[in-house]
């Protein structure tokens, strides 16, 4: 009988297993540095610096959460694997890179003001010390997830993922506010009195889920294949977005602020992170930055084309 056995010959012309442009590129040093200092900061927070409460568990899972998938990717880059998952490999990249710039920027601010203080804690100076190293970590590292927005931008004339242009990175941007929003409502935003007022959240909850359905869609790399026009929904759908914002933006307020309805300033019983007025003026400013955001996209999306296609 014979024997199965499998026979190698040295090709010059032959493919690399290994991309090696995924180390010695622009984008392979700025997610190095990704991974470097997201691995840094944690090891900070970890050995002397600590983290506690909601607010410090929020800030240590976007560091956790942004080096492990940016170690993935890394991984999945270098050994060109990602070519063997059903999904648009540049819109994921840019989409995670955007989202992580604005984690990373919202924890840098969110941990030095919960828990660095120019007086040493009970802890002691040491732990301070630390405190103001892994915020220096945090901030630099933000910028090295902007540096990868920066490189995997579209540029003018050239053919790219959507996520990859201005209009897509503004969705991104859009979720992640409306998450903010998410998060001052459930926060005692004392919404349910007043209709006008449960319609801005039903107006946030739409808008929310039909952006995260765009980004999915763009992700999965099929919007080809549907049987609709996927540049014209999303074009109709930020105008009808912005418009929906902009009604939010005169409504929240009134029922927020107006005397009639509430007050309009911040009562003194109010305990700081407690206190239902500071949601509903943390719902009223990202309602107005959201409400920009939309008017941006919509403006912006009559500059791009859309084709089906990528090239090869």
């Amino acid at each position: 009988m014979g024997s199965n056995h499998l026979d190698l010959v040295m090709d010059p012309t032959g493919g690399h297993y290994l991309n090696k442009e995924a180390v010695c590129s622009g984008l392979g040093v700025a997610r190095m540095c990704q991974l470097l200092l997201g691995c840094t900061t944690m090891a900070l927070v970890a050995h002397g610096a600590g983290f506690s409460a909601t607010y410090g568990t929020y800030c240590m899972f976007v560091w956790c959460f942004c080096f492990a998938v940016t170690l993935v990717i890394f991984m999945l880059d270098i050994t060109r694997l990602h070519g063997c998952m059903p999904i648009s490999w540049d819109n994921l990249t840019v989409s995670f890179a955007m989202l992580s710039t604005l984690m990373y920027v919202t924890a840098s601010v969110v941990y030095p003001v919960y828990f660095l203080s120019t007086e040493c804690p009970s802890e002691g100076c040491e732990t301070r010390d630390y405190r103001i190293a892994v915020t220096v970590c945090s901030s630099v590292c933000s910028f090295a997830y902007a540096a990868e927005v920066f490189l995997t931008r579209a540029k003018p004339g050239h053919v790219v993922g959507y996520m990859a242009t201005l209009s897509g990175l503004l969705k991104v941007i859009q979720a992640f506010v409306a998450c903010i929003i998410f998060g001052a409502l459930a926060n005692d935003g004392e919404y349910n009195g007043h209709i006008p007022m449960q319609y801005c959240v039903v107006v946030y909850s739409l808008c929310f889920a039909v952006t995260v359905v765009v980004i999915a869609m763009t992700l999965s790399g099929r919007t080809s294949a549907l049987r609709f026009p996927f540049d014209r929904f999303v074009v109709v759908y930020t105008f009808l977005a912005a418009l929906l914002y902009l009604s939010t933006a005169v409504i929240w307020p009134i029922f927020s602020f107006d005397r009639k309805y509430g007050t309009s300033t911040r009562p003194d019983d109010c305990p700081r992170g407690e206190c239902p007025w500071d949601s509903k003026l943390v719902v009223t400013v990202f309602t107005q930055v959201n409400l920009v955001l939309y008017f941006s996209d919509l403006i912006y999306s009559q500059r791009i084309r859309f084709v089906s296609q990528s090239p090869a």
